[in-house]
Order: structure tokens, then sequence, then C-alpha cells
């Protein structure tokens, strides 16, 4: 087994994904990319100097495809996985009403279903690398607190969180380490997009408008290095996160009627 530390990210084409690898890229790390954006991907792979990369396009909804991918980076690799980082996502944005059905099944099936698959792909690479190595699923401030106009995907991003607490507990005699990572709303090209068919108004401009911060991508970068190397469960990232976990906690009553009072939900 080399002794070279490796870890395999998905949505690895751009965003989250692409910062992540960068910077564990920068520590000396083998990077292995997922992603269904070749393009993305190659550009990621352009922008990392070491050498020691892998790429491999799949869909995270396709549960074979995810063993073709880690088995094909682990022969890349020089026979490890230390980590998987589970970022591959989407957003779905809107009231409820608004939202098809199709973009709600689209919404759970590679929010949800992606990363359950990918846990469980990982799970015998992970176990060979143990102890210390870990499954780091991204989240969201969306998985502290439901978000209105984002029903679907608050809903997703609580089941992430639940799949982190539970297998945390599942997979601690062996060893593996589960986290997650709970960023706000960061400057990623998913802020450009619509949130969902209905809307002609991208995301970026209704967090402008509500006042809300945007942070920059590599502060989730560092908080992926350090929630794979410290001690704690879900590590929030951005003021936003920061604050709606604190609310949630300290000050539920209030969090509650802020978001009631909430004069246009994101989204809508």
């Amino acid at each position: 087994m080399s002794e070279r530390k490796a870890i395999f990210i998905t949505g690895g084409g751009s965003g989250i994904g692409r910062a992540i690898a960068l910077k564990f890229a920068d520590e000396g790390w083998f990077v292995g990319l997922g992603d269904i954006d070749q393009a993305g991907m190659d550009e990621t792979l352009s922008l990392i100097e070491n050498g020691f990369t892998f790429a491999h396009k799949f869909d995270v909804r396709d549960r074979e495809a995810w063993d073709h991918a880690l088995d094909g980076f682990a022969t890349a690799s020089g026979g490890r996985i230390d980590v998987l980082a589970n970022n591959a996502g989407i957003p779905l944005g809107g009231s409820l009403m608004e939202n098809s059905t199709a973009e709600i099944e689209r919404c759970l099936d590679i929010n949800l279903k992606g990363v359950l698959f990918g846990a469980q792909a990982a799970y015998p690479h992970l176990k060979k690398t143990a102890p210390g190595s870990c499954l780091l699923n991204t989240a969201s401030a969306a998985g502290i607190y439901g978000t209105p106009g984002a029903s679907v995907y608050s809903a997703t991003k609580f089941g992430v969180r639940a799949i982190t607490e539970s297998l945390d507990g599942e997979w601690a005699e062996d060893g593996i380490n589960v986290r997650s990572i709970m960023p706000s709303f960061i400057d990623t090209p998913l802020l450009d997009h619509t949130p969902n068919a209905q809307s002609n108004e991208g995301i970026r401009q209704r967090v402008k408008d509500a006042g809300l911060e945007i942070t920059p991508v590599v502060e989730v970068a560092q908080a992926a290095w350090d929630a794979v190397h410290g001690d704690k469960l879900h590590t929030t990232v951005g003021k936003t996160a920061k604050r709606i976990a604190f609310g949630s906690r300290w000050m539920p009553g209030r969090v509650r009627k802020q978001t009631r009072q909430s004069a246009r939900p994101l989204g809508q």
C-alpha cells in the first residue's frame, strides 16, 4: 500500500468539491474526482500541480458505478482510500407547491441516495486504511433548521446530517471517522442557478437581497481539512450557519419566529 494518503471527492468538477481537491492536493494527497461533468473535472485536474490525480465520470445515483469509480481510484492511488468526500449535491428552491415531481425526485436521489450509496461503496476501502480514515459528508446550514422556500433541499440535508450521526455510531468500532461540514451560502457556481424551473431569478441575487453573507469557498476547503483531522462531528462554515446553529440550540423560539416572518422565502 502506498504511503501517500488519498481522497476521493464527488462533485469535484467545480465549487466546494474543487476547493477541497486543491486543498488536499496542496497538502500532498493523491486526489480522485468523481462527477458527471467531465469538462469540470478536467479543469480541476489542470489546477493540481503535483500530478497525483485521478478522475472518473459517473452518476452518484448509480450504485454499481460507485464500485467501479472507487475500485479504479484505489488501484490508481496505490491501494488506499483514506477519505471519501461525499460532496455531490444539487440545490432546489421555491415553495413546495412550485416544485415538480421530477425536481423533487432528482434532488432526493442525488442528495440522499448518492450519499448512502457512496458510504456503502467506500466502507471496505475506509476500513482497510483505518484507524483514522474518514467519510466526510457535505451537509448544509439548511440541515440545522428548515429553510422556507427550500423544503426538499432542507429535507435532504437533514438526512445527510442523520446519516453522518448514524454512521458515526455504526463505524466507530471499525476506526472509521464520520464527519460533516455544514456550509451556509458559499461562493460557488451553484449560486448562479435558478432555484427551480419556474423561477427566473438566480439564488445569488436572492441571498444578496436577504442581506446574507456569501462565504468564500476556500473557507469550506479549510473546514473540510479540519473536519477530517479533528474530532468534531459537524463543522459549521460561514456566519449564517454558525448563527443558525447557535439560535436553534439556545433560542429556538426566536429562530422559529424569524423564520415565519421571512417576507419572501429564498427561491420564490
